[in-house]
């Protein structure tokens, strides 16, 4: 199946993703959660590289660049957000934590790893695919 966005389609997609996910970071984590804070920190940044990658870098490294850059000022504006959201609005939710930064890195660099892995694969099976001679036409080994 091939769905093929404009990129204004793809922008409003993100702007309505991030839009919840800025909506869900404000909100305090319900309880059962909180032990595995740092680790939904990493897997939503991981996600949310793989989504924006896929969405629009595909194998560009400087757009996959910006949006390492990107997430990771969203990260750091996030964890000053619930700051500010708990003075204003009084949200009782935690305080500005570098630990969650850290793990937000984490998941950035992680999918970077993985991302780069991938494109490194794709390049060397397509440079083997291009070397590779055609077989000839009505070849029949038996």
């Amino acid at each position: 199946m091939n769905i093929s966005l404009t990129f204004w389609q793809k922008m409003l997609l993100t702007a309505i993703c991030f839009g919840i996910a800025v909506y869900c970071f404000i909100l305090k984590l319900p309880s059962a959660f909180r032990q595995y804070d740092k680790e939904l920190h990493a897997l939503f940044y991981f996600m949310a590289a793989a989504f924006l990658n896929i969405l629009f870098a595909k194998r560009n490294l400087l757009l996959h660049s910006i949006i390492f850059g990107g997430l990771y000022v969203f990260g750091m504006a996030i964890e000053h957000g619930q700051v500010l959201s708990k003075k204003l609005w009084h949200i009782p939710h935690g305080r500005y934590d570098p630990e969650d930064v850290r793990a937000n890195l984490t998941g950035l660099a992680v999918f970077s790893v993985v991302w780069m892995l991938l494109i490194g694969l794709s390049m060397l099976f397509k440079r083997n695919k291009e070397a590779m001679p055609a077989p000839p036409g009505n070849f029949d080994p038996y």
